[in-house]
């Protein structure tokens, strides 16, 4: 994992790990200087951290979930572990997956990734999530939001400016969906500019679906090219 340096961050994005996210996810990405991958908030049981979904045989969309170990309801991300033979697990569940039975062989790495089940499920994620940036030429400098000891006091949009506070942000880029939570002036007295992601107009299928149909350039460029951000 990288780790943020003595320079300051000028643009940081704050998200939750996801599993295979949406191509939309990834702007952040290649609109931020850092990427904090924030694993110190209560995991989401309904979110995408753990979860994803892809066509069937019959073309149906049905998910894809990683075998997580039974946590207490207030665990947080960085707390999961895997289940006991998760990578057995994981494989069989692959198996309903028409696309991941003879996988195009330009992205060893993604698949490679998907399957190696290790470390923790935070571990698993940045490994996934790297590869898949790497693929599409972005930049990958990340650091989780656990290493930074931000006390559990900071909670919401105040959580969030305290972690780019101590990065070193001047500027902090979001989701969309992120205009109903956070304030622009909160930001702003905390010397902090607050950005948001345009819209995303592309598919909303997993990003994997994507890297094994797509050309890998045009999936790119899509990307790039709606990574642009407003106040």
């Amino acid at each position: 994992m990288a780790g943020p340096t003595s320079e300051s961050s000028p643009t940081v994005a704050i998200m939750q790990p996801y599993f295979i996210p949406y191509a939309g996810y990834f702007r952040l990405f290649a609109a931020s200087d850092l990427f904090v991958i924030y694993d110190c908030v209560q995991f989401p049981r309904r979110g995408w951290v753990h979860r994803n979904r892809l066509p069937d045989a019959n073309g149906r969309e049905c998910w894809l979930t990683l075998p997580l170990a039974k946590a207490p309801r207030e665990a947080r991300i960085s707390d999961l572990r895997f289940s006991a033979g998760a990578d057995g697990i994981l494989e069989d569940r692959m198996r309903r997956i028409p696309l991941l039975a003879q996988p195009r062989q330009t992205v060893p790495e993604i698949v490679a990734s998907l399957k190696h089940v290790a470390g923790t499920p935070v571990d698993y994620l940045e490994r996934l999530l790297r590869a898949i940036v790497t693929h599409l030429g972005l930049r990958w400098q990340t650091v989780r939001s656990s290493t930074l000891d931000v006390p559990d006091s900071f909670r919401g949009q105040d959580r969030i400016i305290e972690l780019a506070r101590r990065l070193g942000a001047v500027r902090y880029v979001n989701a969309p969906g992120g205009r109903a939570l956070y304030e622009p002036e909160r930001f702003r007295s905390a010397g902090i500019e607050l950005r948001f992601l345009d819209d995303y107009r592309g598919p909303w299928s997993s990003i994997l679906q994507r890297v094994l149909e797509e050309d890998r350039q045009s999936l790119a460029e899509d990307i790039l090219a709606s990574s642009r951000t407003s106040p």
